[in-house]
């Protein structure tokens, strides 16, 4: 790892304990009986990748969802349903960045929505009292760049503005397109398997 200069890190299944089934059940709740169609860890449909990207506000994302269910929802039953996902952080693997920041540039990228930033943030603070940016010299959010994993241009942006080369840089994901997308790249990569935590790694 003596060529590794930067440390490019996922946020969810990574850093952050997630759960696509729990959204699911809870949309299916709601009357959503197709959500997998609509998002999951590998793909997404329009809408969502709309969100991600910062195409569409909140309130667009809401009135849409609206319009593909008979019943009379909230905003408020919407974000729950779709936060439901977000369970804890790792805090190890947290702790770990610390220690890491001593050796590497630390950055963060994360497929993400104004709706999960916040919950998130939020979460964070509940659990440790600090902020997520405090663990990384800069984070990219999809939906404040507008653009996302695994599309070549999305990780092109971050080599540019942060100044770094690919394979001076070690991308950690739980998603094989992301992984893969990287690798062609030039990054060097690691795909964080489920029962894999980034303390077990070698770095």
């Amino acid at each position: 790892m003596s060529t590794i200069k930067n440390l490019l890190f996922d946020l969810g299944g990574v850093l952050l304990n997630i759960n696509y089934h729990k959204t699911r059940e809870a949309f299916e709740q709601l009357g959503y009986h197709d959500f997998d169609k609509m998002y999951s860890q590998y793909s997404v449909d329009e809408l969502f990748e709309n969100l991600e990207t910062g195409k569409i506000s909140n309130e667009d994302f809401y009135h849409r969802i609206k319009q593909g269910n008979a019943n009379e929802l909230s905003d408020h039953q919407i974000t729950m349903a779709w936060n439901s996902m977000l369970l804890n952080f790792r805090k190890e693997s947290l702790a770990l960045l610390k220690e890491l920041a001593k050796k590497y540039n630390i950055y963060l990228f994360s497929n993400t929505n104004a709706i999960h930033l916040a919950a998130f943030h939020s979460l964070l603070k509940d659990e440790t009292g600090e902020s997520l940016d405090d663990y990384f010299k800069k984070a990219y959010y999809s939906h404040l760049i507008n653009l996302r994993k695994p599309n070549k241009d999305a990780f092109e942006f971050i080599l540019n503005d942060a100044g770094i080369a690919a394979e001076e840089t070690l991308f950690v994901d739980d998603s094989y397109p992301n992984i893969e997308a990287a690798a062609a790249l030039g990054f060097k990569t690691h795909l964080l398997l489920p029962e894999e935590r980034i303390e077990y790694l070698k770095l």
